[in-house]
């Protein structure tokens, strides 16, 4: 690793702060792979427990590294892991009222000895917490009192002076990641999980599901087996999708698409209306669970180049239609 400069005639380049910084999170990297996993898996157990029975997970901290704990505590919340963050400085001033009896606490300070994280350790003894020390002085106060205690000692921080917290910091925000990430790994946690805690925004759009985007109701173009072809071709028209379903009973019997009108025209000519629903329609067309996200039914739609799919329940009954225009819209790509 670079040495720190300490002259300012002769500053580092901007990209070996970056390399300082990486170097560090290669450190931590082999540390993961080796002497570290066993703590660092003591505590992806703890995190995994706590949501299940009645503690629950604080994360706390002051200053950077409670900068990193907030961001910690969103993490594992936007991954299914019920998280609140405590400010160190507030906690002995009221905000301990928000830790219960047997709470996971993830406590992070660099030196292990920051005075406010230092006058909780009484408190979450009395309370029984369990303790995990995210810090990089294993023979510190914090780490001592620890139930796991998880290393994020640098070598040296990117701050020329080496003084500011930035490589530590970093290291801090990777562990944090890693905790929040095995953790919902080991849950079994999937996109469809991932899109109920994020419906806003371009994350929103990318993991909204089929139902929420289908055509129901009376923009549900449907016919039965028996209707004629000109009802057929008015409700196609009507309903402006290039299609209907063909429903017997609410069951799916077969789609009609605006390439099938085109084929038999090209077949039958002017006897084409004489037909009905039943008669021409596609009794095996494609269909899509409600649950599916949209990005998945988009690639369907390309794969089988077709601009429609058919949404069907669990119980056989059609529940909608989702069409291509309606997943463009999204600006999936």
């Amino acid at each position: 690793m670079s040495s720190k400069v300490t002259n300012p005639s002769d500053p580092l380049r901007p990209s070996e702060f970056v390399r300082i910084e990486a170097a560090a999170l290669s450190e931590l990297a082999l540390r993961l792979d080796g002497p570290m996993l066993a703590s660092f898996t003591r505590a992806t157990d703890l995190l995994l427990q706590s949501p299940e029975g009645r503690s629950r997970i604080v994360v706390t901290g002051i200053g950077k590294s409670g900068i990193i704990a907030r961001k910690i505590a969103a993490t594992l919340r936007s991954t299914g892991t019920p998280a609140h963050f405590l400010h160190a400085a507030e906690a002995i001033h009221g905000d301990l009222g928000m830790l219960a009896n047997g709470d996971t606490v993830l406590a992070l300070s660099y030196s292990g000895e920051t005075e406010e994280l230092l006058r909780l350790l009484p408190t979450l003894k009395r309370m029984n917490a369990t303790l995990i020390a995210i810090s990089g002085c294993s023979t510190s106060t914090l780490a001592l009192a620890s139930d796991v205690f998880l290393d994020t000692s640098v070598s040296v921080e990117a701050c020329p002076l080496n003084l500011a917290p930035t490589a530590s910091t970093t290291v801090m925000l990777a562990l944090g990641d890693a905790l929040a990430l095995e953790v919902s790994r080991r849950r079994g946690w999937k996109a469809e999980d991932f899109a109920d805690l994020h419906p806003g925004g371009r994350i929103g759009r990318r993991l909204a599901r089929v139902r929420e985007l289908m055509h129901v109701g009376d923009a549900l173009p449907q016919v039965a087996s028996s209707t004629p072809m000109p009802q057929v071709i008015y409700e196609m028209s009507r309903k402006k999708l290039g299609m209907t379903t063909v429903l017997d009973g609410g069951r799916l019997a077969g789609m009609i698409s605006d390439g099938d009108l085109r084929r038999l025209l090209e077949r039958d000519g002017s006897h084409a209306l004489e037909h009905t629903a039943g008669e021409i329609m596609n009794p095996h067309p494609v269909t899509i669970s409600g649950g599916t996200l949209a990005s998945s039914a988009l690639a369907l739609m390309e794969e089988k180049k077709i601009t429609s799919l058919i949404v069907v329940g669990a119980d056989g009954q059609v529940d909608g239609v989702v069409h291509l225009h309606d997943l463009w819209a999204l600006e999936l790509a």
